[in-house]
């Protein structure tokens, strides 16, 4: 199909369930006038994605990593497209020199993941799969003696590592608990903080105040394992961590002595280090551990809200136009799109 925008995807790759295929996509895609566009699947080899990927016009990338090796062969890439918040698939660094923005889906999904991380700073602190099993299990008289070990909730400490979008949310739902909001993050100005009701401090000051430690922050090399050892022994040791940005984030290792040695109290997760985790993991035994299944941005949207975002990205590049979130806005110097962008919109996925 002569001069049709060409998007390339992996075959059968998707962040819920494979096939369904491609409308919600193209539903921006179809609405161009003067282009018209396709999007094509490829073998997921790697060898054979880049002979399909190799002249396309755009990657939608889920399914496989988009490693530098891959970015290098790509010869007319104007945008790599992700339908998810997360950018760790993707070699940003190498796409950025290559001169091709890749894009995300920073605000889709930002309510479900701060009621996901309110979900399991409530149920952690309450010990409600504790409570629970006493109850199943016909011990229902040390139900109130357990709580009456645990302070109220009134009063307590929240700390935010990252104060990015959700963190922002987290921090409207956690305001009416009354509960004081702290959070570490040297990316963002101490005026946001201060407009959210949330007061900035270090990293050492974090750890060490907080009855709650909320990590948001995103799967970036420089991040990787940024919280170890040393971290865990500095918090409370009725401290409660909740994770709801990326496994790799943390030391699991780390964790995992800190929640036997009861360096801290409990432990909310939704994401892993390695995700599934192996059967052997001994978070999975552990009775001051809630886990969900890197499910804290699913709701009945998900799938919708995501496609046509990716889609309507696309349909902007296909138009030779700025999309509306670019991860790494430097490209900007190299690319030929044009400068445009909606405002308050592109900051990437910390903002």
């Amino acid at each position: 199909m002569p001069g049709t925008f060409r998007i390339v995807t992996p075959a059968g790759a998707s962040f819920t369930t494979a096939g369904g295929g491609y409308d919600l996509e193209m539903e921006a895609l179809n609405l161009l006038a003067d282009v018209k566009a396709e999007i094509v699947e490829a073998p997921t080899d790697t060898a054979a994605f880049v002979a399909a990927a190799r002249d396309a016009d755009a990657i939608y990338a889920k399914g496989i990593p988009i490693t530098a090796d891959i970015i290098a062969e790509l010869k007319n890439c104007k945008v790599i497209s992700l339908g998810s918040v997360g950018v760790d698939s993707v070699d940003v660094k190498a796409a950025t020199r290559a001169g091709i923005p890749v894009t995300n889906i920073p605000d889709t999904f930002i309510e479900e993941v701060a009621d996901h991380a309110m979900t399991l700073l409530l149920s952690t602190f309450r010990r409600v799969i504790e409570q629970d099993r006493m109850v199943r299990e016909h011990r229902w008289k040390e139900g109130r003696p357990a709580l009456l070990q645990i302070p109220r909730l009134w009063g307590q400490t929240l700390g935010f590592i990252s104060f990015g979008r959700v963190a922002r949310a987290v921090a409207r739902r956690a305001k009416p608990f009354g509960l004081n909001l702290i959070a570490y993050d040297p990316f963002i100005e101490e005026t946001i903080m201060y407009e959210a009701g949330v007061t900035p401090v270090t990293l050492e000051d974090l750890l060490a105040k907080s009855d709650f430690v909320s990590m948001h922050a995103p799967a970036r090399p420089e991040v990787h394992h940024f919280l170890k050892e040393a971290h865990f022994r500095a918090m409370k040791r009725s401290a409660i961590f909740i994770n709801t940005g990326r496994g790799p984030t943390v030391d699991e290792s780390a964790l995992i002595k800190a929640l036997q040695e009861g360096w801290i109290a409990y432990a909310g997760l939704d994401v892993l280090e390695v995700e599934p985790p192996s059967h052997n993991n001994p978070i999975l035994s552990m009775e001051n551990v809630i886990l969900s299944a890197h499910t804290a941005s699913a709701s009945a949207r998900f799938d919708e809200a995501r496609k046509r975002r990716v889609g309507a990205e696309l349909a902007l590049v296909a138009q030779g136009k700025w999309p509306m979130s670019v991860v790494n806005p430097a490209v900007l110097q190299t690319t030929r799109l044009q400068r445009w962008q909606p405002i308050g919109m592109g900051r990437g996925p910390n903002s």
